[in-house]
């Protein structure tokens, strides 16, 4: 004898029944019809980005370009001519000539202190070693410009006790 189910008879699972044509087609369809329509819709490139963004809250619609936002005048425009700058002219100092000048170096107190140190034996900073060597640079072309030399001082001095010899030995005088 068979048992009964006490149970519903659609709520048991019950041996998968085979589907029928219609069935299949129809399933096919629908699957196709699903299919058919997944996807992003065409031209989302450029008119999916403002969409998503207009949700973010902002008040204004960025230009989803790349670029510059410059205008550029398309057509023959004035063009600003742009003036330029007025230069101050530099002060110049008035111009000393090369024996005043040299005058006023071989014056120059901080020259001389900053010499005395250096025959002392004292070294000096980087700053004040250049600003010396400038200062004696520009004695030395000055003294080339006006033609004095410090082997003219030494050379007449010389000649003057040769002659002073000269004249010792000759005995004339």
């Amino acid at each position: 004898m068979k048992q009964q189910n006490s149970a519903a008879p659609g709520s048991k699972p019950s041996k998968a029944r085979r589907k029928t044509r219609e069935e299949l087609d129809r399933e096919a369809r629908d699957r196709k019809r699903d299919k058919k329509h997944s996807g992003h819709a065409a031209g989302s490139r450029a008119t999916g980005g403002t969409q998503a963004k207009a949700g973010t809250g902002s008040s204004q619609a960025k230009d989803p370009r790349i670029g510059s936002k410059k205008p550029v005048a398309l057509g023959v425009t004035e063009v600003q001519v742009k003036k330029p700058k007025q230069h101050k002219p530099k002060v110049e100092k008035p111009m000393l000539t090369p024996q005043a000048e040299l005058d006023l170096l071989e014056n120059d107190e901080r020259l001389d202190a900053l010499l005395e140190r250096l025959e002392e034996g004292e070294t000096l900073n980087a700053e004040e070693q250049a600003w010396v060597n400038a200062k004696l640079d520009r004695i030395d072309a000055l003294m080339e410009e006006l033609g004095i030399s410090y082997e003219d001082d030494e050379d007449e001095e010389e000649k003057e006790k040769g002659d002073d010899l000269m004249r010792l030995l000759k005995g004339t005088d």
